[in-house]
């Protein structure tokens, strides 16, 4: 029986894509105006993020070694010159991405809808900026504790975030479900741990893994956990 249910944030709650992409393209376009590949800004940034925030999450490097590397590569690939202080270089792309945090629209109408069960966010994100994003867009107090990897001391994909995440909400993982638009994080690796998943694809284009659920908004996630 489902008594929990763990939603990611980025890509799930808050819209992360738009609120990056809007981010580095001012970023880029602040520093070299009228760049000829700035319209390849957004694609190229979204490229770097997952091998650099993976090698953080996985011990590799410092949270701020694997920002400096993504701008220094950015850089590289645009043939821009590099910042000689990256951390100032990253903070400024920050401060355009806080300004564009936002919720999607289906985000607090389905989370109010769940009152009858222990809510929390699992995200991989730093907890201060995960929390903060949650304040932002208008979910705290609504979605329960938000759970970092940096909290639990482990990331998504590995089992015991899961279990951990699992054990904040004072529940087993069978008793869980995960909802979140990464499926390899959020669908099919909770399933080792026994906690239950379903992915959320908002754009509609791709079946889901074979043996889970398949929603393209989370107006659909109070219907299936009925």
């Amino acid at each position: 029986m489902i008594r929990g249910i763990l939603f990611d944030l980025d890509g799930t709650l808050l819209d992360h894509r738009s609120a990056a992409d809007g981010a580095i393209t001012a970023w880029v376009s602040g520093r070299v105006p009228g760049h000829p590949r700035l319209a390849e800004a957004a694609r190229l940034w979204r490229e770097l993020e997952e091998p650099h925030l993976g090698a953080w999450q996985r011990g590799e490097c410092s949270l701020e070694e694997q920002r400096r590397r993504r701008i220094h590569a950015l850089c590289l690939e645009l043939a821009i010159a590099v910042p000689g202080d990256l951390d100032r270089a990253f903070a400024a792309f920050a401060d355009h991405y806080r300004r564009g945090w936002s919720a999607y629209p289906d985000a607090a109408r389905a989370v109010r809808s769940l009152g009858g069960f222990r809510l929390g966010v699992l995200t991989n994100g730093t907890q201060e900026m995960q929390e903060a994003k949650v304040e932002a867009i208008g979910l705290g107090g609504l979605v329960g504790p938000v759970l970092t990897g940096e909290l639990l001391g482990s990331c998504k994909p590995a089992a015991a975030s899961y279990t951990r995440a699992a054990a904040a909400l004072g529940l087993a993982p069978g008793e869980v479900l995960l909802v979140g638009d990464d499926v390899d994080k959020d669908v099919t690796a909770p399933a080792v741990t026994g906690m239950r998943s379903v992915w959320l694809d908002r754009l509609g284009v791709d079946p889901a893994p074979a043996g889970f659920p398949r929603i393209t908004s989370l107006i659909q996630l109070p219907a299936l956990v009925a």
